[in-house]
């Protein structure tokens, strides 16, 4: 099995270990971050999300307070596009490895899929979950700095439904 299968297959099951067994859904239908033609999955992605938009979006706060894969400080909040391919900085590559989802620096892809920043704020309802010394200073500029794509992870204050839930690790440095 390749690499990239392996991956695919990994992350499918660790949805399906922590998510889709303990929640029946009507249907699951994820991005293909490894997919040989990334701008068609891209297209393929938007276009279901264009047909039926998300009622939740649940999500983390990366290290560099980063959200899917939108890095500082090259998040767009306007961006005109629901899904894309991004160049993955350094830090966002490091979490990568931190999180356990590659051995190496070297392993993890330097592009990526992700959902853009409007594609996220436009689902209904948006709760993020943060764990970990690690994200500690992202958590506090995200809830306390501007509301900036220096932090992209500050976007969620302006959801009228969004809610954020931290380990005590995660929000050390929340005063």
């Amino acid at each position: 099995m390749s690499g990239s299968r392996r991956r695919i297959r990994r992350r499918c099951c660790y949805l399906h270990k922590h998510l889709l067994s303990r929640v029946r859904v009507a249907a699951f239908h994820p991005l293909a971050g490894e997919a040989a033609d990334a701008a068609a999955e891209c297209r393929r992605y938007a276009a279901l999300l264009a047909a039926a938009p998300a009622d939740l979006v649940c999500l983390g706060i990366g290290e560099n307070g980063h959200l899917a894969f939108n890095d500082p400080p090259m998040a767009d909040f306007k961006d005109p596009e629901l899904v894309k391919i991004v160049e993955l900085d350094e830090a966002c590559r490091r979490q990568q490895v931190n999180d356990g989802c590659f051995a190496t620096f070297d392993d993890v892809p330097r592009r990526a899929l992700t959902l853009t920043i409007p594609a996220l704020r436009g689902a209904r309802t948006v709760i993020g979950t943060v764990a970990g010394p690690r994200k500690a200073a992202a958590v506090r500029a995200a809830l306390h700095g501007p509301v900036s794509t220096v932090c992209p992870a500050s976007i969620p204050r302006t959801h009228a439904n969004a809610t954020v839930h931290l380990d005590a690790a995660a929000s050390a440095q929340v005063v």
